[in-house]
């Protein structure tokens, strides 16, 4: 699935779904290393705990963050599924 961002540096997430898991996470722009890690920390986990674990953070100010966009994206495939 590709998702385009919004309130964040990262443009866009790309990542899919197997067997109910989230696997091949990848963040177009964002901080590098901190995209790279969340996309480690969740490749695997199942779709409901990523959510569970990424809704809410914020970046700064921001009312998002990479990780909170990763979370809508994953809700908004589970709405699709």
């Amino acid at each position: 699935m590709n998702y385009k961002t919004s309130g964040v540096c990262s443009r866009e997430i790309t990542f899919d779904v197997v067997d109910g898991k989230v696997t091949n996470v990848h963040y177009l722009g964002g901080c590098n290393g901190n995209t790279q890690g969340v996309s480690a920390l969740v490749e695997g986990m199942e779709v409901h705990e990523a959510i569970r674990r990424l809704k809410g953070i914020k970046c700064g100010m921001k009312g998002t963050s990479c990780p909170d966009q990763l979370a809508i994206a994953l809700e908004q495939y589970l709405v699709n599924a």
